[in-house]
């Protein structure tokens, strides 16, 4: 067989494109992490990333091995190991939607911890469930459904958001993104061929210091923090919460979530094999859903999940990613991480994250789905709006349960429903509207359905106001307005069906709709 090194000069590369990525999100779970819900730095470097670092590690190491396998098999030497990091998507939806909640009505940011914990260890069970049951999801569940939905988290809680962040701070963050934009945009290859993200970190990093933004003396103080902190079992935390009523009071979170990490996963080890790759999708999954049950049991809130793959590198890059988290999460120094690189200098590489999986809804889906897209977009901007609407009402000193009768929004109350488990109902009126478009009736009868159980059982739209929060109204019938729509699409749709049928499916009725 061909010779198949251990590294490769592309490796190098490949790995600060990977690491970058993967040090985003671990300052990204440092910084929300104590801005949202009051974790100390001693709490997340002892209780957090060290499960993060752990699940790294099975991960990519498991992909090195499958891809040395590979290419022992197939007497190639060109095989390039699957990437595996944090799920970007996973990590904002789980505290925007589920950790900061918690934290807001209870006042108790361990709770808060515990119950990311049991949403990851939900994700993880999916994940690892989905390796069984891929095929199934792929007939069953429209590509533009789900793609719609992660794309509306992405441009409104990632994109938007940070976008906003850097206007914010022009000084530091405008030059990071111009240089991300030359390399993503322009396909511009750096002097050295040095990754656009590094050189952007690095380039934001220094001007940070330049102009005197950055504390030296919290730099050196964080120094004091370096130590050992071995991952510890978070299994007695994790089960508390199994009788809290956590699960089904996030279940509208916790599913999509993980539906959305194994089909990710999968059309990801479908784009290797296009690449020539040919890796087997049972255990590739499995893997990546045992890794998120192992960072939810070692107290990490967030699941992991493959990447697209990269070129050039073989397997030396992901060796070195999990080598280099392991270290720098066991020993305490992402805290000096966080004091030296400033935020801003990184958020260029999550705005285009969010701008990439946006685009992605409309590039990997039929064009003639493209309107089943924007359905899907709707109930996560419902979602922001409300997110911005609490923030301003809280910055003002009210409430949502007392301003809310006064609010001058047409279709408030309206907003306040779409947005409440608005990953499912995403998922469902994109389903409905790719099968109007292909004009398979039946079908979208089924997701009807299914949004009128959902809807009655109060996992959708039902809502109430608790202070500043809108919380979902789980329970039998608290629904049961929006159920009785659904079932009105239901009937509506099975009479075409029926109505179709009698005619025939001719094309005869195919004209299209005037504008």
């Amino acid at each position: 067989m061909a010779r198949y090194p251990l590294f490769v000069k592309r490796d190098i590369d490949g790995f600060f494109g990977l690491a970058i990525d993967n040090l985003i999100q671990i300052l990204l779970i440092v910084s929300l992490g104590k801005l949202l819900v009051g974790w100390t730095d001693m709490f997340i470097f002892t209780r957090i990333l060290p499960g993060a670092a752990l699940s790294l590690i099975i991960g990519n190491w498991y992909y090195a091995l499958q891809a040395r396998k590979l290419a022992e098999r197939t007497g190639r030497s060109d095989v390039t190991a699957l990437p595996y990091g944090i799920n970007t998507v996973s990590l904002f939806a789980y505290f925007i939607f589920v950790i900061m909640p918690v934290y807001a009505e209870t006042g108790d940011n361990v709770l808060a911890w515990k119950v990311g914990l049991l949403a990851c260890f939900g994700s993880g069970v999916i994940e690892l469930g989905g390796a069984f049951a891929v095929d199934w999801l792929r007939r069953n569940t429209p590509r533009a459904a789900l793609l719609a939905t992660l794309a509306g988290i992405a441009i409104t809680f990632i994109s938007m958001d940070f976008a906003f962040q850097t206007f914010e701070k022009p000084l530091i963050a405008m030059l990071p993104l111009a240089l991300i934009l030359v390399q993503y945009f322009s396909r511009v290859r750096f002097p050295l061929g040095l990754p656009g993200g590094l050189v952007a970190l690095v380039c934001g990093t220094i001007l940070a210091w330049a102009l005197g933004i950055m504390d030296a003396g919290a730099l050196r103080s964080s120094i004091k923090d370096i130590g050992f902190y071995p991952p510890r079992p978070a299994v007695g935390d994790l089960v508390s919460t199994f009788g809290g009523g956590y699960l089904w009071k996030y279940i509208s979170i916790i599913v999509p979530m993980g539906l959305f990490n194994v089909i990710g996963s999968l059309q990801n080890l479908e784009s290797a094999e296009a690449a020539g790759d040919r890796y087997e999708t049972r255990p590739s999954l499995a893997v990546n859903g045992i890794g998120t049950l192992v960072a939810s049991m070692l107290g990490s809130c967030f699941p992991t999940t493959i990447y697209r793959k990269g070129l050039g590198a073989r397997t030396g890059y992901s060796i070195l990613n999990g080598a280099f988290f392991a270290v720098i999460c066991l020993i305490g120094a992402v805290g000096f991480i966080t004091k030296l690189v400033p935020m801003e200098a990184g958020i260029a590489i999550v705005l285009w994250i969010g701008i990439v999986i946006s685009a992605q809804a409309y590039q990997a889906t039929p064009r003639k789905h493209a309107p089943a897209v924007v359905v899907g977009f709707l109930p996560a901007l419902s979602a922001w709006g409300v997110q911005a609407i609490k923030q301003a009402l809280s910055a003002a000193g009210t409430d949502l349960t007392a301003a809310a009768p006064s609010v001058m929004i047409n279709g408030f109350y309206g907003m306040i429903a779409l947005q409440q488990g608005f990953i499912f109902s995403s998922m469902i009126l994109a389903s409905i509207s790719v099968f109007l478009i292909d004009r398979e009736f039946l079908k979208a009868a089924y997701w009807s359905f299914a949004g009128a159980v959902l809807s009655y059982f109060g996992v959708i739209h039902a809502y109430r106001f608790a202070g500043n929060e809108v919380v979902g109204d789980i329970g039998v019938g608290t629904g049961v307005t929006y159920s009785v729509g659904y079932v009105a699409f239901c009937l509506v749709f099975v009479l075409f069906h029926i109505y179709r049928k009698g005619r025939g499916n001719g094309t005869e009725d195919g004209a299209e709709a005037p504008l």
